[in-house]
């Protein structure tokens, strides 16, 4: 069993405690070389130790979480976020290839988390293009978390053997594939996902995506026309058609009145 060491940031000392304990019980893998709870100290902990894994709170005194990714060589490590937060900032760490923990911790998700984060960190040792790529994620978000954005212009796929950058807005539309999901973007490519669609969903702009099937996502800019001969078809620039179905036929016409305006 390969072991990791790992470090925990985070302010406050009930939950350094609460997770060392978690993780000693839950993840054996685990090496847990010191807790602290800022930044700076974070820093000193990674001179001193040959690190794998970091444990990083989001909202800390002074320098936060995004503030720490941007002053190490973020790229070396696999990071897992700790936070209360289920909104703006959360949705910018789902938009990229980053492992999560939402407080309070769960055991199970804890164990999750961390079978992914050292699946991924054997994956990019291996490739060097996905540690590149898993770079690039972690640039993203922090650029992201520093512009305040909103909805994220790229967000990072994860897929069955590495991840990749995807630009949202020459994504067509998704659709669900078992498990999976298959995104397909302007140039007739192809991207799969280990992701479900409803899962994706939660990161883009819901103005722009709308649900027009349990297992379809369209992004309204590349609809062309609609036809209701034998049934009801959303029809894409590229004369895809794809089906609407009739609980979300209300909702997609709805957002494409918002879309665009009705000529009298």
């Amino acid at each position: 069993m390969t072991r990791y060491n790992a470090i925990i940031i985070d302010d406050e000392i009930n939950v350094q405690e609460a997770l060392k304990i978690l993780l000693q019980r839950n993840c054996p893998n685990v090496n847990i070389c010191g807790t602290v709870g800022s930044a700076g100290q974070g820093r000193e902990l990674l001179r001193k130790w040959d690190v794998q894994l970091i444990f990083l709170d989001i909202s800390m005194p002074g320098e936060n979480g995004f503030d720490f990714l941007a002053s190490i060589p973020k790229e070396d490590y696999a990071i897992i976020f700790t936070t209360a937060y289920e909104e703006y900032a959360l949705r910018a760490i789902k938009s990229n290839a980053i492992d999560y923990l939402l407080k309070p911790i769960d055991p199970e998700e804890l164990k999750e988390a961390v079978t992914k984060a050292s699946s991924h960190l054997d994956l990019r040792h291996q490739n060097q293009e996905i540690q590149k790529t898993y770079g690039e994620s972690l640039n993203n978000l922090t650029q992201q978390a520093n512009d305040g954005f909103e909805y994220a212009p790229k967000i990072t796929v994860i897929e069955k053997f590495g991840f990749q950058i995807v630009e949202v807005e020459k994504i067509r539309y998704i659709e669900a594939d078992g498990a999976y999901s298959v995104i397909h973007l302007s140039g007739l490519e192809k991207v799969v996902s280990s992701k479900t669609v409803g899962e994706i969903e939660k990161v883009l702009d819901p103005s722009i995506f709308i649900r027009i099937h349990k297992s379809t996502l369209l992004n309204i800019k590349y609809l062309r026309g609609f036809s209701s001969f034998e049934g009801n078809f959303a029809i894409l620039d590229d004369d895809t058609q794809l089906i609407i179905s009739r609980r979300k036929y209300n909702e997609f016409r709805d957002a494409v009145d918002k879309f665009s305006k009705p000529i009298d």
